[in-house]
C-alpha cells in the first residue's frame, strides 16, 4: 500500500508576521541604532516648527509662547539679509552643479579603467581621506597653501611677483569653496559610481571589444549607458539639497570674506536665529529651506521620471 505526499500550493509560501520575526531578529537588531538615531536627529526636532508661527520665548517654553501667525514669514520676506544669504546659496548651488557634480563621475571612469589592482588601492586611499578631514583642518590646510602667508605667496614674493590672498577675496569666494569640496568630497562620492560600473555586464565589453569597438566607443555605448540611471538618481537628490550648500564650511570662512559673499540660508538661520535670539526668525528661514527643498527634489523627480528613468522610486 503507498501513500501520496499532499501537493504543495503552487507560489510562493506567505509566512507568519511572527517567524518572519524571528527569522529577521538579528538584522532588525542591527537597524535600531540607525531608527533611534533618526528618531531623535530627524523627527523629534521637527516639534519645533511651531516656533516659526510663534513669538518663541526660551524662558516660557513653546506652550507658552505667543502665537502670531505667519508674522515671522512677513520680517522674514522684508528682511534684505534674507533674500542676499538665498541669492548667495542659489549661485554657490549652481557653481557647485557645474563644477562639482561631474567630477565624482569622472574619477570613477578613470578609476574603473585602471589595470592595476595595487594602483587602484593606491588612488583610491588617496581620494577617499580627505573626506575624513574636518572642515576646520580642509580650510586650515587651504590657508596654508592660498592664504596671504602661504607657500603661493611666499612663492609670488621670492619671485617679485604680486601676491593674491584667495583666501579672503569675496570676488573668488564661490570658486573656493568649491575647490574645497571638490578636494574633500570628490573621492567619497565615487563609491556610488563604482558600484554601478561593477554592475554593469562585463560580457557587454567583451562583445564590443571582438566587434572591434574602442575604448571611447564601449564607454559611450555600454559604461555611461549603464551609469544613466544612477547619475539621474544622484542628480535628483543633489537638486533637492540645492539649498544646503553646508553650514560649518561657511561659518569657519564668513568674517574672512564677509557676511555679504558667505552668508547662505544655514548661516543665515543660525546668526539671526540663535545668534541673536530671534528663534522663530530662524525656525521660519529653515521650514522655508525645507518646503522649497521639497518642491525641488519633487520636480527632479517627476522630470526624470518624464525622461524615462526610475529617479527616487520606480513609477
Amino acid at each position: 500500500m503507498s501513500t501520496t505526499r499532499p501537493a504543495r500550493p503552487a507560489g510562493p509560501v506567505r509566512l507568519s508576521w511572527r517567524t518572519r520575526l524571528r527569522r529577521d531578529k538579528s538584522l532588525l537588531l542591527m537597524t535600531v541604532p540607525a531608527v533611534v538615531l533618526l528618531l531623535v536627529f530627524n523627527y523629534a526636532p521637527l516639534f519645533g516648527i511651531v516656533t516659526a508661527f510663534q513669538e518663541y520665548d526660551p524662558l516660557v517654553g513653546v506652550w507658552n509662547s505667543e502665537w502670531v501667525g505667519f508674522d515671522q514669514f512677513r520680517i522674514l520676506f522684508g528682511d534684505p539679509a534674507f533674500w542676499d544669504s538665498l541669492k548667495n546659496t542659489l549661485y554657490l548651488s549652481l557653481v557647485q552643479l557645474i563644477l562639482f557634480f561631474p567630477i565624482p563621475i569622472a574619477l570613477a571612469l578613470l578609476l574603473n579603467s585602471v589595470v592595476s589592482d595595487r594602483i587602484r588601492n593606491l588612488f583610491q586611499s588617496v581620494v577617499y581621506l580627505p573626506h575624513f578631514f574636518s572642515w576646520v583642518l580642509a580650510i586650515t590646510i587651504f590657508q596654508q597653501m592660498l592664504g596671504g602667508a602661504g607657500m603661493l605667496n611666499q612663492f609670488l614674493r621670492q619671485h617679485d611677483i604680486g601676491t593674491w590672498d584667495i583666501m579672503t577675496n569675496p570676488d573668488t569666494f564661490a570658486l573656493l569653496v568649491t575647490s574645497q569640496a571638490v578636494w574633500k568630497e570628490a573621492g567619497w562620492g565615487i563609491i556610488v559610481f563604482l558600484a554601478a560600473l561593477s554592475a554593469i555586464n562585463t560580457e557587454l565589453y567583451e562583445a564590443a571589444a571582438a566587434d572591434g569597438a574602442g575604448r571611447f566607443r564601449r564607454m559611450w555605448h555600454i559604461t555611461l549607458p549603464g551609469l544613466r540611471g544612477v547619475v539621474v538618481l544622484m542628480l535628483v537628490l543633489r537638486l533637492g539639497n540645492a539649498l544646503t550648500v553646508g553650514f560649518e564650511q561657511f561659518l569657519i570662512q564668513r568674517e574672512a570674506v564677509g557676511h555679504e559673499a558667505a552668508d547662505v540660508l544655514d548661516t543665515f538661520s543660525f546668526y539671526y536665529g540663535i545668534a541673536t535670539g530671534g528663534y522663530s526668525i530662524g525656525a521660519a528661514a529653515g521650514l522655508f529651506k525645507s518646503v522649497v527643498s521639497l518642491l525641488l527634489i519633487w520636480g527632479a523627480n517627476r522630470l526624470a521620471h518624464a525622461f524615462g528613468e526610475d529617479g527616487l522610486y520606480r513609477k
